[in-house]
């Protein structure tokens, strides 16, 4: 998919692997799709790479735009930053230009706001897609919405500098950019009520041991630590990928024999079709 606003596909960005053919590259955001991975990149350090809602329908956009052969999906930010959370202008009288202010939806009807927000949490709701695998590079801050960003995906690769934090509840919000789920998830609901009621700092190191980052890198090889995350996910036939995500993403709301029934379940569809029994 191309728009008005695409770039040329002729050469790779910056920090996208060579070949990588250019798809989508508008309101901070750039998708480029190498064969079976596509990177999507936030495009802005100069603000740190801070979020608005044009972003978010721009992300939204990168994933309806993503073609069939795409297995595996990288975030990652350009800059000092991987994004340090929503642009504070959203919160000013004026808000972002040709956008209604936060102030002006929070004056309007229950269900204008609330679609509002569903609109936003659009950009965050498609990184866990059954058919792929995401893996989020993160570098610097990431904040906030950047946090919540960077939970969507279903893996974390870390900086030795990255900085996590929900400052959402200081600033008297809650996170709402579907970032709650994944967290408690990942470290469990008392952990996860610290982290978001005081809006601390979780380093690198604390995210790898607690769960939220599933490796951590000195910052000049984070790109490559996950270029070769992405190369191992690939190595596996991409059907058992997925019916393995699958297993894994039901696991909460099954029981241990409903588990199992789905286990043989996945395993007979597997093997009908390695037998070619498949339909």
């Amino acid at each position: 998919m191309a728009s008005s606003d695409s770039v040329s596909p002729t050469s790779a960005p910056s920090g996208v692997a060579p070949g990588a053919a250019a798809v989508l590259d508008r309101d901070g955001v750039r998708l480029t799709v190498d064969d079976a991975v596509a990177t999507v990149t936030l495009t802005n350090p100069a603000k740190r790479n801070a979020q608005s809602p044009a972003l978010w329908r721009a992300l939204a956009e990168a994933g309806r735009a993503l073609p069939g052969s795409v297995r595996v999906v990288l975030l990652r930010g350009e800059g000092k930053s991987f994004s340090a959370g929503l642009d504070r202008q959203a919160f000013t009288p004026e808000g972002f230009d040709g956008e209604p202010s936060f102030l002006d939806l929070a004056r309007g009807d229950d269900d204008t706001l609330d679609a509002a927000i569903a609109e936003y949490q659009e950009a965050f709701t498609w990184w866990r897609r059954g058919d792929l695998v995401s893996i989020a590079a993160v570098q610097g801050h990431a904040i906030g919405a950047g946090f919540q960003l960077a939970l969507a995906c279903d893996l974390r690769v870390a900086a030795d500098d990255a900085q996590f934090a929900m400052r959402e509840t200081s600033l008297g919000l809650v996170p709402d950019l579907t970032g709650t789920h994944p967290l408690v998830s990942l470290v469990g609901y008392a952990r996860a009520l610290e982290i978001c009621a005081t809006g601390r700092l979780v380093q690198a190191a604390e995210a790898e041991r607690i769960g939220l980052a599933n490796l951590v890198v000195p910052g000049d090889q984070l790109d490559a630590a996950a270029q070769d995350l992405a190369g191992a996910l690939l190595a596996a036939p991409r059907d058992a990928v997925i019916e393995t995500k699958a297993l894994l993403q039901g696991v909460a709301g099954r029981s241990y024999e409903d588990q199992r029934r789905a286990e043989r379940a996945a395993q007979a569809r597997r093997l009908r079709d390695l037998a070619g029994l498949g339909d």
